[in-house]
């Protein structure tokens, strides 16, 4: 992959030995006693903690990806590995694009908390600024983004007709989805709230009131945004999704809605940008309105209720930003990344009222 890793620090780091003898039970044909592993942190995410994990056999190298939960978080399934793996498990053979899960630990004495391996998919995950071969040819770098535009619509769209039953049913209640949801982020916003944001009450008062009938039920990603894909050279072709911790079945309008939330475009405060998303805004890249659209074209039908997918996926997004900024208020991260999500929270909410006002440009 096209990110960079890091030596994990003190408070992230594995404990290299005992994760070794894990491995070579768990997958004896990767990892035997005589190899040598490496880890190093993808330092990128902002929740659930994901390391590079280097195996050489004496001259036959490969490598893993690692996923566990971030320290200070007691639960949640936004944090189950367990289920995140079973997912990916469930989507092998569906035509989605995901790694391919190779073990799973259930018990946290192994690396202080339950986590799984999965295969590393190699590709390019594009955040705040285009590859350098990219970004040689100003003419070339906008049609790059136009086509990875489109494929960020049509891989969404496509997530969202995969038929669901087996495993994959058993992920949620499709019924009453949208209200459960706007209940549940609305609790966690009071819950994580450090310091007040009267437009977010007021937002979380809007949603309750024009909640659309739910029509359709999907296979939800909940977390689809541009750095969770893993493209090939050109970012024409998605090889991988990736983070399946918050997936679930229910309304695609709420996950089209995340999606929006996280798509920066032209015009939108440079904060958005220091997040590492500001991509999107480049030259070439589909606004929001005709992301929409474009999901539209390729689910086979218009988009309703968009105003109210957007203003959802930004309320959610920022209560995500909250909780994460709490933890680093509380000092379970020492992340200095997260000390400007605090700001993060007012923009979005910002944003929201400007939708709910009709002066917004994602409708």
């Amino acid at each position: 992959m096209s990110d960079a890793t890091i030596p994990p620090g003190d408070v992230r780091a594995l404990p290299v030995a005992t994760l070794h003898r894990w491995l070579t039970g768990a997958l004896p044909s990767l990892v035997s006693g005589a190899s040598t592993i490496t880890v190093e942190q993808f330092p990128a995410g902002f929740s659930n903690l994901t390391y590079r994990v280097d195996v050489d056999n004496g001259g036959c190298a490969h490598s893993l990806v690692l996923r566990r939960p971030p320290h200070g978080v007691a639960g949640g399934v936004a944090h189950d590995m367990v289920r995140e793996y079973g997912i990916l498990e469930a989507l092998q053979g569906t035509g989605v694009p995901v790694p391919a899960p190779l073990a799973c630990c259930a018990d946290p004495a192994v690396v202080g908390a339950p986590f799984y391996v999965m295969e590393l998919v190699e590709g390019r995950i594009v955040r705040g600024a285009p590859p350098p071969d990219w970004a040689r040819d100003e003419q070339g770098l906008a049609a790059r983004m136009r086509q990875l535009s489109h494929a960020f619509a049509t891989t969404l769209a496509a997530l969202h007709a995969v038929p669901v039953h087996g495993a994959l049913a058993s992920l949620g209640r499709p019924q009453g989805y949208v209200a459960r949801q706007v209940e549940g982020w609305t609790r966690r916003w009071i819950a994580a709230r450090t310091h007040d944001v009267p437009a977010m009450d007021r937002l979380a008062t809007w949603l309750a009131a024009h909640q659309p009938a739910s029509e359709r039920v999907a296979l939800l990603h909940n977390d689809f945004k541009i750095d969770n894909l893993v493209l090939d050279d050109d970012g024409t072709t998605v090889r991988a999704i990736l983070d399946w911790e918050m997936a679930t079945i229910g309304d695609p309008l709420l996950d089209l809605g995340t999606s929006l939330a996280y798509w920066v475009e032209a015009g939108d405060p440079p904060l958005f940008a220091a997040l590492g998303l500001g991509v999107t805004a480049l030259p070439g890249s589909l606004t929001r309105r005709e992301l929409i659209e474009a999901y539209g074209q390729a689910v086979g039908e218009p988009v309703m209720n968009a105003r109210f997918a957007l203003c959802f996926g930004r309320f959610k997004v920022a209560v995500i930003a909250q909780q994460i900024f709490a933890r680093y208020r509380q000092g379970h991260t020492t992340d200095r990344r997260f000390a400007i999500l605090g700001d993060v929270v007012p923009a979005l909410a910002t944003l929201a009222a400007q939708e709910l006002e009709g002066t917004g440009r994602g409708r």
